[in-house]
């Protein structure tokens, strides 16, 4: 019985499905026919009016946006409808108004504004941005994105541009944290212009890893000031000199940070001046002396200058420590995640789609040298979990003082040190069956926050040997040697040479290797190479375009 009334239920709810597809056919069959003969401007301002109704919150609809986004997408042809429409959207998709006149779109927020101006064929003449009290000037960036059509970069841009200007407080407040952030610009370009005494400053390169604040791109009103501060000398670029669409798409990124302000739960004191005198009175090393903030007109305000690091970098927890006492600021770490250093530089890789394998609580990664075959390094899951290689992924670090702002680089530079020695031996496992035999095999353990042992075998022997390689700053990186049957004195200083050259785990591991092989197989006079003879080798470094050694020098006989 129970059975049989199951069943009818179940008969009439089909039938009710079915007569509601039957409706829905015939309601869309009526749509067809009724917008058949309409015209896609009207279609698209329908989509328009349906947005607008839909507005509750400062955006619109997702539904009408992504409506309107296929019906752009089925238009391919160019007019100044579509192009009006398509800027109409994207700018409410960053909560941004929209207006135009005949031929100009603005697209508008408090604290600047963009200016399109527009073709009767609905091509970009040329595009403008103005920020509050200043004259419009042209963006050639935003200009060629949208040339080309390139509408998700654009919003992408726009939406970089909006969280710019996007300055919490009334119109006030607004205008003073514009001030301010204006002076602070100023004055890290004028510490930029002065000379620097550092004669590896005297190329780009050599201002990104050692200039007082990076090799500064000056700020403009479609871009905030940049300071560009770290590049590994493998991944350099092989001009001299990168413009600034060179730079931010220089693939290895360039380590960069924009200078840009933000909102904080306290109070600071920020100033409303530059802090640099007129002229400049400089120190012993040549740098500017800075007024304190007491000395110079300010506000209290509740807001701090910012750091936004592109891309966010790893940093130890100790590191964070040191930024804090740098600026004597709290940096907030309630929403920071917490890892391992190396699990925080495996998810930042370009590879972290394919994690390693763990294999009894060990981290396994093969490196794959050119002509020279792989090398095997594993980490020790528990070595690295220690209170001392606590990480968190910073994105921001927050500054109340231009003088704050050649200290914080210097540790961030530290930092980036240790991370791209840490990175070069940390390649995902590969899956195919040739990775499965290596050559050589290495553990990597932390000793200190910036030191880290690299233990392998001896060649030819069951004895064990040990590499410590200590990051000092940026620029002083040391190699000691550890183990029996290693009589070369001049061994470490060369191999401090290499690493510091090439800034790879795996390609100084190798030389080494090599090294250790050589001086084990050649006769006994031959085995203590003179301080002379190893300079001499130090200086026979070259390195070939995949940041590899070109050679590797040989014993003298």
């Amino acid at each position: 019985m129970l059975s049989t009334l199951k069943c009818s239920v179940d008969s009439m709810k089909k039938q009710e499905l079915a007569a509601n597809v039957l409706k829905g056919n015939a309601r869309v069959s009526k749509l067809h026919s009724k917008f058949a003969q309409k015209s896609w401007n009207h279609t698209f301002q329908l989509v328009r009016r349906c947005m607008e109704k839909s507005r509750k919150k400062s955006k619109p609809c997702e539904l009408f946006v992504r409506t309107l986004e296929r019906l752009q997408g089925v238009l391919q042809a160019p007019s100044m409808n579509n192009m009006k429409s398509r800027l109409e959207m994207i700018a409410k998709q960053q909560g941004m108004g929209f207006h135009f006149t005949e031929a100009t779109c603005y697209l508008t927020a408090d604290l600047f504004y963009l200016e399109v101006l527009l073709l009767p064929s609905g091509e970009v003449q040329e595009v403008k941005v103005a920020s509050h009290g200043e004259h419009p000037v042209p963006s050639n960036s935003i200009l060629h994105l949208l040339r080309s059509n390139n509408f998700a970069d654009f919003s992408v841009r726009l939406g970089e541009l909006f969280a710019q200007y996007n300055i919490p407080g009334d119109n006030e407040t607004k205008s003073k944290l514009l001030t301010s952030l204006k002076y602070l610009w100023k004055d890290l370009q004028q510490i930029s212009d002065l000379p620097n005494e550092l004669k590896v400053c005297e190329t780009q390169m050599g201002l990104i890893n050692d200039g007082r604040v990076g090799f500064l791109m000056a700020g403009e009103q479609d871009y905030p000031l940049s300071l560009y501060f770290y590049i590994s000398p493998n991944d350099g670029p092989k001009n001299s000199d990168l413009s600034f669409k060179e730079l931010s798409e220089f693939k290895p990124a360039v380590q960069a940070a924009q200078v840009t302000i933000g909102v904080s739960d306290v109070t600071h004191k920020l100033k409303m001046t530059s802090v640099i005198s007129q002229p400049p009175r400089l120190d012993n090393q040549g740098c500017p002396a800075l007024f304190a903030l007491s000395e110079v007109p300010n506000e209290m305000l509740s807001a701090w200058f910012l750091l936004r690091l592109k891309p966010p970098i790893p940093v130890l927890s100790s590191f964070i420590e040191m930024v804090g006492q740098i600026t004597d600021v709290t940096v907030p770490v309630s929403d920071l995640q917490w890892a391992s250093l190396p699990k925080l530089l495996i998810k930042g890789s370009a590879s972290a789609s394919s994690l390693s394998e763990p294999l009894d609580k060990q981290e396994i990664f093969t490196v794959l040298l050119p002509d020279t075959g792989m090398h095997t390094y594993i980490l020790l899951e528990t070595a690295w979990v220690a209170p001392t290689q606590r990480a968190a992924l910073m994105d921001t670090v927050p500054f109340t003082h231009p003088a704050h702002v050649s200290a914080i680089l210097e540790l961030l530079r530290h930092q980036c040190a240790v991370n791209t020695l840490l990175s070069s031996c940390l390649t995902p496992r590969s899956t195919s069956p040739a990775a499965s035999v290596c050559d050589l095999h290495f553990e990597v353990r932390p000793e200190s926050t910036t030191s880290i042992s690299v233990t392998f075998n001896e060649p030819h022997t069951d004895s064990l040997a040990v590499l410590l390689v200590n990051v000092s700053n940026p620029r002083q990186i040391t190699c000691k040697l550890f183990g029996v049957g290693l009589p070369d004195p001049s061994l470490e200083e060369y191999m401090s040479t290499v690493m510091k050259s090439c800034m790879s785990i795996p390609v100084t591991m190798r030389t080494l290797y090599s090294r250790i092989e050589e001086i084990a197989t050649a006769p006994l006079s031959t085995n203590h190479p003179t301080t002379t003879e190893a300079q001499n080798d130090h200086s026979s470094l070259l390195m070939d375009t995949d940041g590899q050694l070109s050679a590797v020098p040989h014993a003298r006989a």
